[in-house]
């Protein structure tokens, strides 16, 4: 019998999905986790993240008013939607390197000439340890959460990850004494 990591269910040997909980058993033969920490990544799903509801825009917002909502917000990235799908993301980081010192002279154009288009998403229900790949891999702070339909429900950001990984040290660091 196969046992599944996520939930101890046992699983006929070769089949790719638990019976029970429906994770993937194909990656068993990979090391087990050392630490908690870990097996938490491993596990638990971005909605433990609590993911924040986005800031959204239409794509022909002027991007002045783009940057207002960002200072205003206090917020380091907003969703640029059609119909409740994200359709681009525009950061701190698409400020400083699309519009810079150009900025104000840039001000009345529309935000869709400087966001970055098609980004990444996760649905809720996926493990942390994906939200932390996406991020690593393409180099994001912030990824926008969608239902089955690839409509917006949410984001989380690396401090919410980074948040959640204190959490766990701490925890870990307490059951430990």
């Amino acid at each position: 019998m196969t046992v599944c990591p996520s939930c101890a269910a046992e699983n006929i040997p070769g089949d790719d999905h638990c019976s029970k909980c429906g994770q993937p058993l194909c990656d068993l033969h990979l090391p087990m986790p050392e630490s908690a920490v870990e097996r938490s990544l491993l596990t638990e799903r971005v909605s433990v993240l609590k993911p924040n509801k986005p800031v959204t825009v239409e794509a022909d917002t002027p991007v002045g008013e783009v940057l207002r909502m960002l200072v205003n917000e206090n917020i380091g990235s907003l969703i640029v939607v059609q119909n409740d799908e994200p359709t681009g993301i525009f950061s701190e980081r698409d400020a400083l390197m699309k519009l810079n010192v150009e900025a104000a002279a840039l001000s009345e154009r529309p935000v869709r000439e400087f966001m970055t288009p098609a980004p990444e998403t996760l649905v809720e229900s996926a493990k942390l340890v994906f939200a932390l790949q996406r991020m690593d891999v393409g180099g994001y702070r912030h990824l926008p959460i969608v239902d089955d339909d690839g409509k917006l429900t949410g984001i989380v950001s690396v401090r919410d990850i980074l948040r959640y990984l204190a959490s766990a040290l701490t925890a870990a660091a307490t059951s430990d004494s």
